[in-house]
């Protein structure tokens, strides 16, 4: 994708690749966890392009400086950023307390932070179990709950990144299937208990997408990445930018009757198979 001017997407001309108008989010405030590298980088740049204020949160201050750095060059916008672990409630309190000090509300979060490595569960451990889980599952309801008294001044939209496991079954991944259903579920609770407040709350699904995680934990390599490449009945190997088109379109005012639904952006892969099950039966025969 090219880092600036105008495109023709599908015959539509756009910003930066977006079929988006630029001011969509205009003066919104947005928080992103996970949000330093991969496709919470992506998310991160896409709400910038179209108006918002962005706020992002990770483990590591190296990765969030270089981040701010590079989304400064992209869109000549400046970001707020704080290091957080969704992993311990203090963490993710005191950055929730930073965005109220220079806020005072919240109108999107996007729940991006993850973690995933191939392992049959039999080789588990207790702390691969826990890592993941605790990232995955407890981070969404940690960073949920302590922005829920943000969110609930003027309504605003909770978007979950998930998996197209989440609904049945993850062979070799079975921290983060678990994990990721526990965050669907947690999804349409929040959609329901949560709509008095007019807040919607919908997950994202999205396609293979090769991020230097995903690279270096699930599909490192190339031939895997062709196989992959040939089962997805359209699209292929997904974008960042195509990833961030859907969660834009799940916080838009053209979703806002939309709420505990699942957008599945994965070209059709999931109706083909389980990719995880033939993957790692190849990696533990």
């Amino acid at each position: 994708m090219p880092e600036g001017g105008l495109y023709v997407v599908k015959g539509v001309l756009c910003m930066n690749g977006s079929v988006f108008k630029e001011e969509l989010f205009k003066g919104k405030k947005v928080f992103i966890t996970g949000g330093a590298t991969g496709m919470g980088l992506g998310f991160s740049r896409a709400f910038l392009e179209h108006g918002a204020n962005v706020f992002i949160a990770s483990r590591n201050a190296e990765r969030l400086e270089l981040a701010s750095e590079k989304l400064k060059e992209l869109t000549g916008k400046s970001i707020l950023w704080k290091v957080m672990d969704v992993r311990e409630e203090s963490s993710v309190e005191e950055a929730v307390g930073f965005i109220e000090q220079e806020w005072g509300s919240i109108d999107v979060v996007v729940n991006n932070a993850a973690g995933n490595f191939f392992c049959p569960i039999e080789n588990l451990s207790e702390n691969g179990w826990r890592a993941v889980v605790d990232i995955v599952l407890d981070g969404t309801f940690r960073v949920s709950k302590k922005c829920f008294p943000l969110l609930k001044q003027n309504g605003g939209s909770i978007v979950n990144i998930i998996a197209n496991y989440a609904w049945s079954a993850a062979p070799y991944v079975g921290h983060s299937g678990a994990a990721k259903a526990g965050v669907l579920n947690l999804t349409r609770t929040l959609a329901l208990e949560w709509g008095r407040h007019n807040i919607r709350v919908n997950a994202m699904c999205p396609g293979v997408v090769l991020t230097e995680g995903v690279k270096k934990n699930l599909l490192g390599d190339e031939s895997i990445i062709e196989r992959l490449e040939n089962d997805i009945p359209i699209g292929g190997i997904a974008s960042v930018e195509q990833m961030a088109q859907q969660v834009l379109y799940l916080c838009s005012p053209a979703a806002d009757v939309i709420t505990g639904e699942v957008l599945v952006a994965d070209g059709g892969q999931s109706l083909v198979g389980n990719m995880f099950y033939s993957l790692g039966k190849e990696f533990y025969k």
